[in-house]
């Protein structure tokens, strides 16, 4: 889950706060919607040619040794710190290219990060990529119709997420430094948290955010979707 807050540029402090997307005119939603997730499916796009590379090249095998014989914690880390860096210039950026500077970044580190996970599932659970995608792409597809459909407010997710996501960090952090396995069961719960957080960030996005936020709300979703199929992923490869 990306950030939940965002400070839009409105102008002078005089003008009147920018109008939500969802109280634009049909065919103004339909044409945001559809700017949004065609960014979201080149984020996606672009992190499987990066990969692609990654393990044509080899880069990804000196990835994964440096991963195994470093720790993990150092690792998130630093995926945590690119991330903050992408989100925080997509936020403030004044134009879009600026902003699309932000989102490049973010799939940069979304796909250094995932590919050590990748190259664990070639090497030990043939066929776990393939079905972690198609599961995450059915989930998505899924959890997105509920939330641009559906009269629920999912808003209620949102402080929810953040004490959850705090949790499974402070988690993380004491697997990595007392040595314990989390198990498959932790995973199946990030899931769930990463499945909420496609519910929540889509239904903010398209009842708060204005127009001409595509940019940040490709990389809202992206980073969720990214999360779903990392935890997705490590239930396939638990399985085998």
């Amino acid at each position: 889950m990306s950030q939940s807050s965002a400070s839009w540029p409105t102008g002078t402090s005089t003008e009147a706060p920018p109008l939500p997307v969802a109280g634009a005119e049909v065919e103004v939603r339909f044409d945001y919607l559809k700017e949004v997730y065609g960014l979201l499916l080149g984020g996606v796009a672009a992190l499987v040619v990066i990969e692609t590379v990654l393990f044509v090249t080899g880069i990804a095998d000196s990835i994964a040794a440096l991963v195994f014989d470093t720790s993990w914690l150092l690792i998130l880390g630093g995926f945590m710190l690119i991330s903050w860096l992408a989100n925080s210039v997509a936020f403030k950026a004044r134009s879009r290219g600026a902003a699309l500077g932000g989102y490049a970044l973010l799939v940069l580190a979304q796909a250094l990060i995932l590919s050590p996970l990748l190259w664990i599932a070639r090497e030990t659970a043939p066929g776990a990529i393939g079905q972690a995608a198609g599961v995450t792409l059915v989930g998505f597809i899924g959890l997105s119709g509920i939330a641009l459909t559906s009269s629920k407010d999912f808003s209620f997710l949102g402080s929810l997420l953040k004490w959850l996501g705090l949790g499974a960090l402070l988690l993380i952090g004491s697997a990595v430094i007392f040595g314990f396995n989390l198990g498959t069961w932790f995973s199946v719960g990030m899931v769930v948290f990463a499945g909420a957080a496609v519910l929540y960030d889509t239904q903010k996005i398209l009842k708060e955010w204005p127009v001409g936020t595509e940019v940040q709300a490709a990389m809202n979703l992206f980073a969720s979707v990214a999360l779903l199929f990392w935890y997705v992923l490590r239930i396939f490869i638990a399985r085998d």
